[in-house]
């Protein structure tokens, strides 16, 4: 599809990515009379959900996770699968009957030469302009890899967790996961239940856990609740309400931890929804080992010394946002790679350079991004006018 940027009045308010943030900015922006393009360098919008592990359902409530302009359907669940967030994503782009360019990957943003536009670099040769570019290439976007000593040498299967699907292909086998975050947890619980002979789950910091929803009442609406209160405040109240509602799993390797979880929020860290994992920690199906700190052939040598030698192992080792080469050299980000300005706000330096979607909010990443994008389109709108 061609796209006219020949003239400024009628250059588009380009969008740099096909999920749910990049969605939603576009439609906001369409629902203003602002003409905007979803540039998505995949054959298809969702890109990043067709790729996640089969079993992910969402932790945040059909009701509180729908973009602006559509609801989810009621069919989908509570807790959306993630076959149906596709089909909902694919639904909201026929519905807003968005401008959907695929196969295109914009390489770098830059400013023109007489400062006063955008100039999108990208593939095929394109260069394209507009005073308005939103970026919402996705807040997992890369997968980090730590660069473990030994881990070229190591004999056995060595994957991101980015790459894995199902437990299928590890039936009858030994498998350390290694991170113990939501993804970690998940994938842990997936591998006992489809039939792994042995699953460890190798941690470096004791995760806050929170059941999912507690007689009905989901663990998102709590987040959205306490998420403007102080942190101290939050911190106690959640040290409280874990005490209560969890067991103590610290004989099992997962100790209460030290920091506050609103803290740890903060800190970019969020608590892990519990889909199984407490369970299979209690009976023992999955265990707990400490960090890993190297690889030896075909041993992994963790922090306390111990040599374990799984057949197969799967790292839940978290994202980079990977937007360094696309705007790293305009001073927008800061030293760990992220927006220094993010949804409406952008910087002085960098007029109508927006960023969505590379938080993520303990009151749910699809409800904020729903905020912003309404927020960014009110901006755009008055800017613009």
């Amino acid at each position: 599809m061609a796209v006219d940027s020949s003239s400024p009045k009628s250059s588009p308010v380009y969008v740099i990515g096909g999920g749910p943030g990049g969605l939603a900015t576009a439609a906001t922006l369409r629902e203003r009379g602002i003409h905007a393009v979803v540039l998505e360098k995949s054959d298809a919008v969702a890109a990043s959900w067709r790729n996640h592990y089969d079993r992910l359902r969402l932790h945040t409530t059909r009701r509180l996770s729908a973009l602006p302009g559509l609801a989810i359907p009621r069919p989908f669940g509570r807790w959306v699968a993630r076959d149906d967030v596709i089909r909902y994503l694919e639904r909201y782009t026929e519905h807003h009957r968005l401008e959907v360019v695929t196969g295109v990957e914009v390489s770098r943003i830059e400013r023109t030469a007489d400062n006063t536009e955008w100039m999108l670099r990208a593939t095929g040769g394109r260069v394209l302009t507009s005073p308005v570019v939103v970026v919402a290439t996705g807040f997992n976007h890369t997968p980090r890899l730590p660069d473990w000593p030994g881990r070229d040498t190591y004999t056995g299967e060595l994957l991101h967790a980015a790459h894995y699907r199902n437990a299928r292909p590890y039936a009858g086998k030994d498998v350390l996961v290694v991170g113990v975050g939501n993804t970690g947890a998940e994938i842990a619980v997936d591998l006992v239940e489809g039939g792994a002979e042995r699953v460890r789950l190798a941690v470096r910091t004791p995760p806050h856990i929170l059941r999912r929803s507690t007689a009905g009442w989901p663990t998102q609406r709590t987040g959205i609740l306490v998420r403007r209160l102080p942190r101290p405040v939050v911190d106690r109240a959640a040290r409280v309400i874990c005490r209560v509602s969890m067991p103590d799993l610290t004989e099992r390797g997962l100790p209460w931890p030290d920091t506050g979880l609103y803290t740890r929020v903060r800190q970019g860290a969020i608590p892990v929804q519990d889909v199984g994992l407490v369970d299979a920690v209690r009976r023992g199906t999955v265990e707990v080992v400490t960090a890993v700190d190297s690889f030896d052939q075909d041993k992994v040598v963790l922090a306390d010394g111990a040599r374990i030698g799984p057949e197969v192992v799967i790292a839940a080792t978290g994202y980079r946002r990977g937007l360094e080469e696309l705007v790293g050299h305009l001073g927008v980000l800061d030293t760990r790679g992220r927006p220094l300005a993010h949804g409406r706000r952008t910087l002085k330096s960098a007029p109508g350079l927006h960023f969505t979607g590379y938080t993520n909010p303990i009151s749910g990443m699809l409800r904020e991004l729903a905020i912003d994008a309404r927020k960014i389109a009110k901006t755009v709108a008055r800017t613009t006018s």
